[in-house]
């Protein structure tokens, strides 16, 4: 009786905050703040499929597939919220990617699989994200008491695109995490790039990397015989021309019908009340071939380092905004103004991907349903020095400023490329706050040859 309840819960919360996420694109109920952007005419929007993760010998595809499904039912736990004694969390910054949907293309010749992607029992979109907001309120809001039931709409910032994937998965986050939710208090912002790159998505050499990066991972796709014959074999099938098929990228409509327990579509051709023949449908084999594919693409592609050069120049925007926000925080400058003290990115796999690899951390894994991405600022205590006073205009302010990273619950500070030489048995636990801002600032630009954003942007890609 109690499952059944928390059930008709769900699926009213689910209703709850469609018809809110219809509001606020429709009918304007929510404030909203669009942020400015520049469109830019080269390809940012493209989906380049980046598998960023790298398993051990013998990967097995279907297992990384049921990862990817992030199943809600799982219970998973994190390490968001812990750090050493005497820390105090000052903000927290996370980016999320959307929860479960429905394809966004579809195979010629086959039914649509039988879900609805917002209140179905089958739905995990909101569910996938209620949880997550569940656990960041036992996180941050019971243990550290980050936001009070009497927050106010300057301690926050939210951020999606328009779509409403992104922004039903953000309220439902949202739901979940703050206390006494209240959806009429939220001014949501708005990005019309997926790359969140705000004023400044002008960016050229970005642009070139990517469409290197995409004739790259052309060329190692098409010189797999054994993707090109299950292609053959799945057109077949199905009474396609072959080129239709990789057209219609069938991964991604057969990743829903993996996630949904659902049988693999057939040709809707087959219209006979008895079964289609053996063959007649497409099979775990053949998606177990295309996975397999991909999962041998991200060790060349991590060898080209196209996406890397692409990811930096792709995710520098967002990562700034956040160096930035934290900086503020730390300062205390900002008179008569409070900072927003947990800022979420309700985003696509395409744009955290880039982040993810920008920061160094190509084995944290491709971004699954709900993944979350995490900056945590801390305080740390005092250094004792008796004869040094601190002084905030040269920077000592820094001192005591920390950042931790987590991804989907793990702490992966120290694998980061601005912390890994950090000795994290010293006397400072945590990764510098400085470490960080001067990756995003210059050091992160040394792989493509620059020391600047503008500089790596408008700068000849040879």
């Amino acid at each position: 009786m109690l499952a059944r309840s928390r059930f008709i819960l769900v699926l009213v919360v689910g209703a709850l905050l469609a018809v809110l996420s219809f509001s606020l694109q429709y009918l304007h109920l929510i404030p909203t703040n669009p942020v400015a952007e520049q469109r830019s005419l080269g390809k940012s929007r493209k989906r380049v499929n980046p598998v960023l993760h790298t398993d051990p010998p013998a990967p097995d595809p279907i297992r990384d597939t049921h990862q990817y499904c992030n199943y809600p039912n799982l219970t998973e736990h994190g390490w968001e919220g812990h750090s050493p004694a005497d820390y105090r969390l000052v903000s927290v910054h996370v980016m999320i990617r959307h929860g479960d949907r429905f394809p966004l293309y579809s195979i010629p010749k086959t039914k649509k699989p039988a879900i609805d992607c917002v209140l179905s029992d089958k739905s995990y979109r909101v569910v996938q994200h209620l949880k997550n907001g569940d656990h960041f309120r036992q996180a941050y809001i019971k243990r550290h008491n980050l936001l009070t039931a009497d927050w106010s709409p300057r301690h926050l910032w939210v951020e999606t695109t328009g779509k409403s994937r992104t922004l039903q998965s953000g309220l439902a986050f949202l739901f979940g995490f703050m206390p006494r939710f209240d959806w009429s208090r939220l001014t949501v912002r708005q990005q019309w790039s997926t790359l969140f790159c705000g004023s400044s998505c002008d960016c050229p050499a970005r642009n070139r990397y990517l469409d290197q990066e995409q004739r790259r991972q052309y060329r190692q796709r098409t010189a797999d015989t054994e993707l090109e014959r299950t292609y053959v074999t799945m057109a077949k099938t199905l009474g396609v021309a072959t080129k239709n098929l990789r057209a219609a990228n069938p991964v991604d409509a057969l990743l829903c019908h993996f996630c949904h327990s659902l049988p693999f579509p057939c040709s809707s051709t087959q219209t006979t009340s008895n079964a289609p023949d053996e063959g007649a449908c497409l099979t775990l084999q053949h998606f177990a071939v295309i996975r397999r594919q991909q999962k041998d693409d991200e060790l060349e592609r991590r060898e080209a380092g196209l996406y890397r050069r692409y990811a930096v120049l792709a995710a520098h925007p967002y990562l700034n905004r956040t160096a930035t926000r934290m900086e503020r925080i730390a300062r205390g400058t900002r008179k008569g103004k409070e900072e927003a003290v947990f800022a979420l990115a309700s985003a696509h796999d395409v744009t955290m991907a880039p982040v993810l690899s920008a920061l160094g951390l190509e084995g944290a894994g491709f971004p699954k349903f709900a993944a979350r991405l995490v900056f945590e600022l801390w305080n740390g205590p005092e250094v004792k020095d008796n004869d040094r006073k601190i002084d905030t205009k040269r920077g000592k302010w820094m001192e005591n400023m920390f950042i931790r990273v987590l991804y989907n619950g793990e702490d992966l500070t120290f694998d980061t490329a601005f912390c890994r030489d950090h000795n994290r048995h010293s006397a400072q636990p945590l990764c510098p706050l400085g470490n960080f801002l001067s990756f995003v600032r210059k050091d992160m630009f040394n792989i493509v040859n620059a020391t600047s954003y503008q500089q790596a942007c408008h700068r000849i890609v040879l």
